[in-house]
């Protein structure tokens, strides 16, 4: 998982199934702090706290909406090149106490194909193809 989708592998009888659902948080780009045309006039000033409490928004959202789509799991293991899924673990904590007891595992994980995803995910439940 990262901060614009996630992959859902589910493991049934050794099969799995793969589901992508992609988030709504927007990428950081802010607008403005141009420099004046005249000298030693004052800069534009980004407001960097407007553009992160809408990121913190959508993150919530994200969350939410994953929490929803794992919550009759038996196991979880998040993985993920960013902290993206350590954040994920806690906001499971934080309002889904039932579903953060099923973690098992939050790792760091480069960006994978789905071949490499679904390999890890046999690899760590010990699943053969």
């Amino acid at each position: 998982m990262d901060k614009e989708k996630a992959h859902i592998v589910v493991l049934t009888n050794g099969a799995e199934k793969m589901h992508t659902f992609y988030s709504n948080v927007e990428t950081y780009h802010p607008k403005g702090g141009s420099r004046s045309k005249t000298k030693w006039a004052p800069q534009d000033v980004v407001q960097d706290s407007k553009y992160l409490e809408r990121e913190k928004h959508q993150f919530r959202e994200y969350f939410h909406t994953l929490a929803d789509m794992v919550k009759h799991t038996d196991e979880l293991a998040l993985f993920g090149p960013a902290d993206t899924a350590e954040k994920f673990r806690a906001e499971l904590v934080k309002n889904h106490r039932l579903l953060a007891g099923k973690v098992k595992t939050v790792t760091k994980a480069d960006s994978m194909t789905d071949n490499q995803i679904k390999a890890l995910v046999r690899d760590f439940y010990k699943v053969k193809s």
